[in-house]
């Protein structure tokens, strides 16, 4: 029986926003019972079911309500209507840092922060010695946070929260701090959170993020929750919102199928399937549109063994712009050298108008093509390298 980790119940927030903005205490007392607000709507009716185990990725453009919703969530802002309930211990990433005191010490910090969690002394004991070896900061904990870089707070605090041993982990935008060696190092411990069957909740900007981490995602846009989905469906829905011209709060189109075979060729495709690194590819596809399209612009995206992208350009960035498309039409991309070593790589395509702005179509990991190399190169891509006495 699956048991719901999170329940999002009708959730709205509204705040009140002074549209007199007052600078000192004697304007405050003089408007006393007459001050003017504005009331803004960060989130509408939002009704969300997240199971244990779940992760669950949450996209959306600035203001779309992401990080209201979590901290609605976290319990950090109460709902204006509406409930939240969320089952089992919860560690929230929100603001890394944001409750430590700049004149304790990382030591003291760590004590303090985890206590807030509800954990005791001889519990964060145990995981002491954790914290402080994730973090790296062995060297600097009992030094004063207040002269820590911006790199070690956001450690520090990263490496609490996941140590806390939470049923539900709460990340914002994580991953957009620190450096990229810490990056990697973040999105392998929620991997590892992944497979101990912990319930995450992850909101980003980088649609390759959720891809990567996530196995379900929600679009917000203006407050309003308008797809509920797998990733790759959620981040076409979200690219349409964050390109398109939507009326806030409509539900999207769902675009046209307006990308329709697509087909991988090399010279070599009648003796071997794979490519050789260096040898030429073309990409065949296949267009079909409802309504004329003035300004067609088409995306190429690569990306690597994990789905992350390693190459994207446009017709428009080729200086080879498609010119108005009506009807069906057939493209074909010729990469005159893939330099790349062993794997399959996955390729994706949008189809979007310059004019409008619209996303026409949107189709991840449409085909794959693959890449043998038979040297002992590591990595992904194929460089001439050789040694010169």
């Amino acid at each position: 029986m699956t048991l719901e980790a999170i329940v999002v119940d009708g959730v709205s927030k509204s705040f009140r926003i002074a549209t007199e903005p007052t600078h000192s205490l004697k304007e405050r007392l003089v408007r006393i019972g007459r001050a003017s607000y504005e009331v803004f709507h960060a989130l509408h009716d939002i009704d969300l079911t997240i199971d244990q185990g779940q992760t669950v990725g949450i996209l959306g453009h600035n203001g779309s309500g992401k990080s209201t919703l979590l901290k609605c969530i976290a319990g950090i802002l109460t709902p204006t209507r509406g409930r939240v309930l969320v089952r089992g211990r919860l560690a929230s990433l929100l603001e890394l840092g944001a409750g430590f005191h700049p004149d304790l010490t990382g030591r003291e910090n760590v004590y303090i922060n985890a206590a807030f969690y509800g954990m005791g002394r001889r519990d964060i004991d145990r995981v002491f010695d954790d914290i402080v070896d994730f973090a790296e900061l062995a060297q600097f904990i009992d030094e004063p946070v207040k002269h820590y870089s911006s790199g070690m707070y956001v450690r520090l605090g990263f490496a609490v929260a996941v140590n806390l041993d939470p049923d539900v982990l709460l990340v914002d935008e994580v991953l957009a701090v620190g450096d990229e060696v810490f990056q990697v190092k973040c999105l392998s411990r929620i991997k590892e959170f992944q497979s101990e069957g912990r319930t995450i909740v992850f909101v980003t900007h980088a649609a390759e993020t959720v891809r990567q981490v996530c196995d379900r995602a929600i679009v917000l846009d203006h407050g309003h929750l308008v797809e509920d989905a797998a990733p790759g469906p959620a981040i076409r829905i979200f690219r349409e919102h964050l390109h398109g011209q939507l009326e806030p709060g409509r539900a999207p189109s769902r675009g046209q199928d307006a990308i329709g075979d697509v087909r991988v060729h090399h010279p070599h495709e009648h003796e071997r399937r794979h490519l050789l690194p260096g040898e030429s590819l073309t990409i065949e596809v296949d267009l079909r549109v409802e309504q004329p399209v003035a300004r067609p612009v088409l995306d190429l995206e690569i990306g690597d063994r994990t789905g992350q992208p390693i190459f994207h350009v446009d017709s428009d960035a080729l200086g080879q712009p498609l010119g108005r498309l009506d009807g069906a039409r057939t493209i074909r991309i010729e990469i005159g050298g893939v330099w790349l070593l062993d794997g399959e790589f996955p390729v994706s395509l949008q189809l979007s108008d310059r004019t409008t702005g619209e996303v026409i179509d949107w189709r991840e990991r449409v085909t794959t093509f693959e890449v043998a190399d038979d040297g002992r190169a590591d990595g992904t891509v194929a460089l001439d390298v050789k040694i010169v006495e």
